[in-house]
């Protein structure tokens, strides 16, 4: 009985799925493109206003969640952890973790348990801020920088071969002088951003004690504080904890609320200048902002087509499959992570769904919701993944491969193991020189456990792997992931 409700449950889920993708496939980057202010003699319908509320959505959603989560770190008074777990600092400072991020972490979807990183958030209209860039001595590193759009600007860390030093990032309208010492300058093209430092690091206890002189001097602050001196905080000492923000449900923090969208959207256009050729759009958006806040019954109108586009449009665009490239094996991955630009509908969908995401160039990541019957992954069965002798994702930094519920966080178990690989040292190899790993809720045989990673039983998963600094293989498409086998 049991598994005959289990099999119905997973039938529905996948047709569920279907439908999601015909909703979010029937709606492109071209209905955004084409909204316009009206001519003077032209009336504004309530299907007009829909259609203007739906594109909105979708064009705002990555900045306005950008937006909310300033507001918060506003009232900070120095670096903390929000709810013990996730780091936030007050505006134009940034919070280090000192080891990979806790399990119960909800504030970022897919969080991952490859580096110990950081995050801060800047607001450049007064000045500019310093960040520091410590000697890595040879490990991997890299700081994420970008904007309010979640465009990344920066091409700072290892692989770009960058120097330690000091780095002014400056606002689009600063003119001031840079001082001396500066090692670079980044110009950010909206006054509001974020920087996510990433430092690899091992399971092994002694890798994970000989980061901390290093990451004791990732630090970001105004410019006025600078004095060519390089700063230490000793982040082991960061007692102050922050309560956390609610989580939405079992999901991630709810940053927009559909409900308050009309009244936040004025702001977003206040503070995200328009790209070039978005003109038209700025326009056509704040005509309708400003009829709708002179008619209640036309703001109902635009907020209940908000609401309805949150749960037809931008939900399913959660599920990785609804976006980006398919690949070999039901494999998906999107190629313009963190460089967006003007495709709007893969910005809101990564966003929503792996909102800080690095460029391709730096992290490609690959995700797996799929067996090879295009049957949803379940904890109810066995897998294995299988890497061929020299078919271990190819990279010059390194590689994992995370399992997340279907809210695209971790898997309570009893290892507290969360990814495998690069930093697995205890990895057992086949003799043919093959890697198979093991997908399962059941614990393996003791031969197998130190290539287990763990699912719960009865549940939905979703796979990625990430390949960091990722060689021309994935680059140019002619390496992909192998095939998922169900065990019998």
């Amino acid at each position: 009985m049991k598994t005959i409700f289990g099999k119905i449950t997973l039938l529905l889920m996948f047709f569920l799925l279907l439908f999601s993708t015909a909703l979010s496939a029937s709606y492109t980057n071209e209905d955004i493109y084409k909204i316009k202010p009206l001519a003077k003699n032209v009336k504004m319908t309530d299907d007009y206003i829909r259609e203007v509320a739906q594109a909105s959505y979708l064009w705002a959603w990555p900045m306005v969640n950008m937006h909310n989560r300033q507001e918060i770190l506003k009232e900070l008074k120095e670096p903390s952890y929000m709810g013990g777990i996730a780091p936030v600092a007050p505006i134009n400072q940034l919070s280090m973790l000192t080891d990979y991020i806790d399990a119960s972490e909800r504030l970022v979807a897919a969080p991952n348990q490859d580096v110990v990183y950081g995050f801060g958030l800047f607001s450049l209209e007064k000045e500019p801020v310093i960040v520091q860039i410590p000697d890595f001595k040879g490990r991997y590193w890299l700081y994420q920088i970008g904007d309010q759009r979640t465009d990344e600007l920066s091409e700072i860390g290892s692989m770009y071969k960058s120097k330690p030093g000091f780095y002014l990032l400056a606002g689009p309208d600063w003119k001031g002088t840079v001082p001396d010492g500066i090692s670079g300058v980044l110009r950010i093209d909206t006054n509001l951003g974020f920087i996510t430092p990433r430092v690899f690091v091992t399971d092994d206890p002694k890798d994970k004690a000989a980061i901390q002189p290093i990451i004791n001097q990732i630090l970001m602050y105004p410019l006025s504080q600078y004095d060519g001196k390089m700063k230490i905080k000793d982040w082991k000492n960061t007692t102050p904890k922050v309560p956390g923000a609610a989580p939405s449900g079992s999901g991630e923090t709810q940053w927009v609320v559909p409900e308050k969208f009309v009244d936040e959207l004025p702001l977003i256009l206040k503070e995200v200048p328009p790209m070039e050729g978005e003109e038209n759009l700025y326009a056509g958006i704040k005509q309708v902002l400003d009829y709708v806040n002179k008619n209640p019954q036309a703001k109902k109108i635009f907020t209940d087509a908000v609401i309805k586009t949150d749960k037809e449009i931008l939900a399913p665009l959660f599920e990785p499959h609804n976006y980006g490239t398919e690949l070999s094996y039901n494999w998906h991955t999107f190629k313009n992570g963190a460089q967006f630009k003007k495709d709007y509908m893969t910005r809101a969908a990564v966003a929503k769904s792996n909102i800080f995401a690095n460029k391709y160039k730096e992290t490609a990541y690959f995700s797996l919701e799929f067996d090879s019957n295009k049957v949803l992954l379940n904890g109810s069965n066995k897998y294995t993944l299988t890497f061929n002798k020299g078919q271990l994702p190819p990279v010059e930094g390194f590689w994992s491969l995370t399992a997340y519920d279907q809210y695209h966080f971790f898997i309570q178990n009893e290892m507290s193991r969360y990814s495998i690989g690069t930093k697995t040292k205890n990895l057992k190899y086949n003799k043919d020189g093959s890697l198979t790993l093991y997908i399962q809720s059941e614990k393996p045989s003791a031969d197998r456990v130190s290539n287990w990673l763990p699912v719960k039983d009865g549940e939905r998963f979703v796979l990625f792997i990430r390949s960091y600094w990722p060689k021309n293989e994935i680059l140019n498409g002619s390496w992909t992931p192998p095939a998922i086998q169900t065990m019998k």
